[in-house]
């Protein structure tokens, strides 16, 4: 394919970074648009063109390759498509120009609700361990564009419903959706259009990996055609990775899967522990072994591996009570995974709910909770909630507009909790309405449980 020769960059983000350079080294004649003029100013020693808040593209514009946080209603978008103009994100621009190289890298593609960073980067150690020269990239992080450029042979690309929305070539050698659950809904429009638009991954893919214990990631994976592996937390069937004992056994990608099975590692390689990061390693792990990497490998992969921060961290003990960060669950079936790590919590939760219900979540982890400490812009619908489904459970509301709205948050979670307890801010919920983003609130949040260190108590780090 010949990329076109006037292209319209939409969005001037870490993502439009990638693409402007992708698109000038191979000869296009590139514009850059989008609302924020600052981040345009970045543009300006490039070679591309630069245009604040378009609406429509320029005259001539052969195509437009877009944020893939912009969504299908923006009006130059629209526009765009009116006049004929083709649209795509950056995901499907990477593959088009990898499909131009001598020797195309290797696609290991992961989605789902929550687990894809930690999937794709665990898997990306576990490719490194067997001698491959690999990367995680996409949603991870370093974008997809800048990881074709940079030669890798093999990419774990994390991939967002957004991002799948806008491609349409990508054919990956092994796929997997890791679970389907309520979140973007205010982007998609309903569960079944933001399912569909993760489905989109496994199209074309030769190895389709599904979980045994996710209805829609079973279901989509069944409408494919790929050859299709399950993994979850039971004993393995054949064509499968689960747990037996405290091992993680193969049945999928072994000579005999009726009669043998191959132990890849153990409960105790997988760090952080817990359910939902088991489940995390047996994607990678199947997505490793569909592209022929030993057993030992995916053992040294899990252990030389170490998470992201704000994911299930733990910041500090004081009094006998642990604080953990996990800033990351940015939705309820995120947060669900990091409260059922422990048996008593006091849950700081709260901000941009995406029009995602919490009355599943509070329901299931009620009995863990000794109290609950609620702020940001959807704290009355979490009270509602808990007033619904935990109404024995004491809840603390941060009032609106408080500028240490972390630190009392802390504060007050420390004066419900008890020796033994679990302080978690799993905030099931988007950030956006008081931090930059989760990692802004992580760290608020951090620095705000350091704060306890040095109020007198005789807490340790």
């Amino acid at each position: 394919m010949t990329p076109a020769r006037r292209v319209l960059v939409a969005g001037a983000g870490v993502a439009g970074r990638g693409v402007v350079a992708a698109l000038l080294a191979d000869g296009a004649s590139v514009t850059v648009t989008d609302g924020n003029a600052e981040r345009l100013a970045a543009f300006a020693d490039t070679g591309a063109r630069t245009a604040l808040g378009l609406t429509e593209p320029p005259a001539g514009t052969d195509l437009v390759v877009t944020s893939p946080g912009w969504r299908p209603d923006n009006p130059l978008l629209l526009a765009a498509a009116g006049a004929g103009v083709e649209v795509i994100g950056d995901v499907e621009l990477a593959w088009r120009l990898a499909q131009r190289l001598p020797r195309p890298p290797v696609w290991l593609a992961v989605t789902g609700t929550n687990g894809k960073t930690s999937t794709v980067t665990m898997l990306e150690s576990m490719l490194r361990a067997a001698g491959l020269n690999a990367v995680a990239c996409g949603n991870v992080g370093l974008p997809v564009v800048d990881a074709v450029r940079a030669g890798y042979e093999v990419l774990a690309v994390e991939l967002s419903s957004f991002q799948l929305h806008w491609q349409s070539s990508m054919r990956a050698h092994t796929s997997v959706v890791l679970n389907v659950a309520e979140d973007h809904l205010d982007w998609h429009g309903g569960i079944d259009d933001y399912a569909a638009a993760k489905g989109k991954v496994h199209t074309g893919a030769k190895v389709v990996v599904h979980n045994t214990a996710d209805e829609w990631s079973g279901r989509l994976a069944a409408a494919h055609d790929g050859t299709r592996v399950g993994f979850g937390l039971g004993t393995p069937r054949p064509g499968e990775l689960g747990v037996v004992e405290d091992l993680l056994v193969d049945r999928a990608f072994v000579d005999d899967p009726a009669s043998t099975a191959e132990e890849l590692a153990t409960l105790g390689d997988v760090l952080p522990g817990g359910p939902h990061n088991v489940a995390n390693a047996l994607a990678a792990a199947a997505l490793a072994r569909a592209h022929g990497v030993p057993p030992e490998a995916v053992r040294d992969g899990l252990r030389a591996y170490r998470p992201g921060p704000h994911r299930a961290a733990p910041v500090a003990e004081v009094d006998g009570i642990r604080y953990v960060n996990d800033s990351k669950a940015t939705n309820p079936h995120a947060a669900a995974g990091s409260l059922r790590a422990f048996e008593s919590v006091v849950w700081i939760a709260g901000g941009q709910l995406k029009g995602a219900s919490v009355d599943g979540l509070v329901a299931e982890v009620a009995g863990r909770l000794r109290g609950a400490v609620l702020l940001g812009a959807d704290a009355d619908v979490v009270s509602a909630s808990l007033a619904r489904h935990a109404p024995d459970v004491p809840v603390t509301r941060v009032p609106p507009g408080d500028d240490g709205a972390m630190t009392a948050a802390v504060h007050a979670a420390r004066a419900m909790a008890r020796p033994g307890d679990v302080v978690l801010l799993a905030p099931a919920a988007a950030s956006l309405d008081m931090y930059r983003d989760y990692a802004h609130r992580g760290d608020a949040f951090a620095d705000a449980v350091r704060g306890l260190l040095t109020d007198g108590g005789p807490g340790t780090g």
